[in-house]
C-alpha cells in the first residue's frame, strides 16, 4: 500500500513539473503614461483675447506630447537562409625500404625486420542547411512615454486579447520621429527605431505548443547524446 501511495505521489509531482510557464503577465513598464497636468492661464480682465480660453482652429492631431497615443502598423517580415558544406581528405605513407648494414641486409632467422611501411588516410564530410521565415501583421496603439531632447518620441504599449482557450498579447517599445507619423496618426513598425516587439500567449493553446519537461531535458544543449 505504501509503494502504491509513493507511486501516486511521484506521478503527481511529475505532472506538476510538466506544467510550463503560461506566459508573461501584463508588465507595469508598458502601462500608459498620463499627460502632464496643464497649469491654467489667468486671463487679463477686460481684454478681448484671453489665453485661458484659447482654441486651436488648426491643430495637428498627430502624437507629439507625453501621454498622446499613436497607432503602429505591424508589418514585420524576416527571411533568413544559410547553407554550408565542408569536405576534407588527407593521406600519408612512409616506406623505409631495405636498410643495408655492412654491405648486406639486416636479418633475423632469415627474415628482414628493418623494413617498415606506414600509411594513414582520413576524410571528413559535413553539410548544413538552415532557413527561417517570420511574419507579423496587425496594429497596436501605444502611448508616448517620453519626449527626447532631439524631439523624437519614446513610445511603448501592449495589447491583450482574451480568447476562449487562452490569451494573446503584443508588446511594443521603441523610438519614432514625429516626421514619420502619418496624417492619420499612424506609423509602420519598420520606422520604429530600437524596436522591441513581443508577441506571445498564455493558456491551453499556448501550453500545447510547448514541449514537456522530459522533452526539454533530452533537447538540452548539454545533453551528451
Amino acid at each position: 500500500m505504501n509503494s502504491r501511495l509513493s507511486v501516486l505521489v511521484l506521478l503527481a509531482a511529475l505532472a506538476g513539473c510538466a506544467q510550463t510557464p503560461s506566459g508573461v503577465e501584463p508588465s507595469a513598464a508598458y502601462r500608459p503614461v498620463p499627460p502632464a497636468a496643464e497649469v491654467p492661464m489667468q486671463g487679463s480682465p477686460g481684454a478681448i483675447y484671453r489665453e485661458a480660453g484659447n482654441i486651436d482652429l488648426f491643430m495637428d492631431l498627430r502624437a507629439r506630447a507625453v501621454g498622446d497615443i499613436l497607432t503602429v502598423q505591424l508589418v514585420e517580415r524576416t527571411n533568413a537562409a544559410k547553407e554550408s558544406s565542408t569536405n576534407t581528405a588527407k593521406g600519408s605513407s612512409i616506406d623505409t625500404g631495405l636498410p643495408i648494414v655492412a654491405g648486406g641486409p639486416v636479418t633475423f632467422r632469415g627474415n628482414q625486420f628493418l623494413n617498415n611501411e606506414l600509411g594513414s588516410d582520413s576524410s571528413f564530410g559535413g553539410a548544413a542547411d538552415s532557413s527561417q521565415s517570420n511574419r507579423l501583421d496587425g496594429t497596436i496603439t501605444v502611448t508616448v512615454a517620453d519626449k527626447l531632447a532631439n524631439g523624437n518620441l519614446l513610445v511603448r504599449g501592449e495589447k491583450w486579447i482574451t480568447l476562449n482557450q487562452g490569451e494573446e498579447f503584443i508588446q511594443l517599445q521603441g523610438i519614432v520621429r514625429p516626421v514619420d507619423i502619418g496624417p492619420d496618426n499612424s506609423i509602420p513598425s519598420t520606422k520604429v527605431g530600437d524596436a522591441r516587439i513581443t508577441y506571445s500567449g498564455k493558456g491551453t493553446l499556448a501550453d500545447s505548443n510547448r514541449p514537456g519537461w522530459l522533452a526539454r531535458f533530452f533537447n538540452a544543449p548539454w545533453f551528451p547524446f
